[in-house]
């Protein structure tokens, strides 16, 4: 099965409601280099999260309380091969395909705080209901770009390998358990530099060949 964005519905929770909702990246989180057991190769992965203005939840935050965008998330293999999906999904975003210089090496950083349309879909798994992000699109003609409301978050290998504390737990756990991770704590080799984003898988297995098996998914100026 596919990486896909996830809202767990559990106890009363309601996850976003279904349908195209427009949105704005406020986070991207280097979860590092992973052995996949099934199919028998490391991936580098990242993590994408958008904020959804539409869809509002209220939580506790420095001692206040605030109303903001509920949040979605996709996780990635970090390849822009020509199967790979984070490829095929910015190249909707973007509304046309990348230059053979931007193939080899596309900052990720680019897409911070850049608005979109996201299509997402409900999935039931007996008492649980996940929302998942199923396609992304530029903004409609004629749409302003949104305001970001959360604070930008990113993370990367090549700058730190600190885990912010601000980030979600179940990502500080990705991160931890990372091959990147491990090696830094063990000080046995120096971390790999994950920068950017490739086509191929020419630089070894932080740049993998494809995406995850199974994952499916006027104005000239492009957002990124």
């Amino acid at each position: 099965m596919g990486l896909t964005a996830k809202a767990k519905g559990t106890g009363d929770f309601t996850p976003i409601e279904a349908g195209v909702h427009l949105a704005v990246c406020y986070g991207i989180y280097d979860l590092g280099t992973h052995r996949d057991e099934k199919y028998e190769k490391d991936r580098h992965q990242i993590v994408v999260l958008w904020e959804v203005p539409d869809s509002r939840i209220e939580i506790e935050r420095d001692g206040r309380k605030r109303d903001l965008p509920r949040a979605i998330s996709n996780r990635y293999t970090l390849s822009l091969n020509e199967k790979a999906t984070l490829r095929k999904d910015l190249e909707a975003w973007r509304g046309r395909p990348f230059t053979a210089e931007e193939l080899d090496g596309f900052d990720m950083r680019n897409i911070l705080g850049k608005s979109c349309q996201l299509g997402i879909v409900h999935v039931t798994k007996g008492d649980r209901t996940f929302a998942t992000i199923n396609s992304i699109l530029g903004l409609p003609r004629g749409v302003k770009p949104l305001d970001l409301e959360n604070e930008m978050q990113w993370f990367s290998f090549e700058e730190s390998v600190d885990i912010p504390t601000t980030a979600p737990d179940w990502i500080k756990e990705q991160i931890a358990a990372s091959k990147e991770f491990v090696a830094a704590c063990n000080k046995s080799h120096e971390v790999p530099p994950p920068a950017a984003v490739r086509s191929g898988d020419d630089e070894g297995p932080h740049y993998t060949a494809s995406d995850d098996p199974g994952t499916s998914f006027t104005d000239d100026e492009i957002p990124f």
